[in-house]
């Protein structure tokens, strides 16, 4: 019998792009190979010379339709089987394979935000909820909306086979967060996409839009992040490790806020526990800082840092590349 395979893929929208699929029925037996669309409909082609490639990067099962069918992630390629500018993960591929040696890994906190009618979900019609406080974490009553979905979306991602690694509510009314890892580049990446197109696809069964905005809303609310987590065999080994990665860190500060998502400068402001865009720092269990370092890092003296300046809508191979180009290259 035939089976369905959603191919996935980033369009090539400003300053963020989306995400499109469409399905494709495949004969029993056969396996999902390459395929096309019109990049004239995604901002990724002119409308008189419009044909892109799908080339599958990730496979795993279609936890929504069941049975054999699957979902198929896919880098764009140009029809001569180059990668399309778009295309974020060739570069990424090609950082990973060089620094390979130093097995740099990663986890990425995912924020995100439902939003229904205009506004956070459970938000009233008119003013707004209580203030911060109960919500992180938090359980019970009015209060706690969307775990319905955070529930079926944690589902979808264990039957799928990602590598899902917890989900709790965030500061804001309607903010949750998602983690996927630990996994090296691509890989990270692959999987933190396929964890947002379920959320995305699995929100339109509850009639909730989910968002990334780094700050869905102004005002004394927190942002929404992709707080990342990263080592390096010599990080899970040793102390100094960890520290001359923040230090590298801090000699590219520039190019790293510039990738690290739209809209960061009104996230980072150093409140709501965020250190400023424009000032560069870190510290041992402060999130406050820049990078923070676990105090459980410290006391065993080695493991791994925490970047906390990525956004929520940060594309997870850019960030991934940047951190392993800047600090492996520092450690040859």
């Amino acid at each position: 019998m035939s089976y369905q395979a959603e191919y996935i893929w980033i369009d090539g929208t400003k300053p963020t792009p989306l995400m499109r699929n469409k399905t494709r029925i495949i004969a029993d037996g056969a396996e999902p190979g390459i395929w096309g669309f019109d990049g004239s409909s995604t901002n990724q082609a002119p409308g008189n010379h419009s044909d892109c490639v799908l080339q599958p990067a990730f496979i795993c099962p279609d936890p929504i339709r069941g049975g054999k069918n699957i979902l198929v992630l896919c880098e764009v390629m140009l029809p001569d089987m180059t990668p399309h500018p778009s295309n974020t993960r060739s570069a990424c591929v090609a950082v990973a394979e060089k620094f390979a040696e130093q097995e740099p890994m990663f986890g990425i906190e995912q924020e995100y935000t439902f939003m229904q009618n205009g506004r956070p979900l459970g938000w009233p019609d008119n003013g707004y909820p209580a203030p911060q406080g109960p919500y992180y974490c938090g359980v019970g009553g009015e209060k706690m909306v969307g775990r319905e979905i955070v529930e079926a979306h944690t589902a979808a991602c264990i039957s799928a086979g990602l590598s899902i690694e917890g989900t709790n509510a965030e500061v804001m009314m309607g903010q949750w967060e998602f983690q996927i890892g630990v996994l090296p580049p691509p890989a990270i990446g692959d999987q933190l996409w396929m964890a947002r197109w379920l959320l995305y696809r699995i929100a339109e069964d509850f009639n909730v839009v989910v968002t990334l905005d780094a700050k869905p809303v102004l005002g004394d609310w927190n942002g929404a992040g992709a707080h990342t987590n990263f080592s390096t065999k010599a990080m899970r080994e040793g102390y100094d490790a960890i520290i001359a990665g923040c230090e590298a860190l801090g000699q590219n500060v520039e190019e790293h806020i510039a990738n690290y998502g739209v809209g960061i400068e009104a996230r980072l402001t150093g409140a709501h526990e965020t250190a400023r865009y424009d000032v560069f720092s870190y510290g041992v269990s402060d999130r406050g800082a820049s990078i923070r370092i676990p105090w459980g890092t410290e006391k065993a003296g080695k493991g791994w840092l925490e970047d906390r300046r990525p956004n929520a809508n940060i594309d997870p191979y850019v960030v991934s590349r940047l951190m392993v180009e800047t600090i492996c290259s520092a450690a040859l």
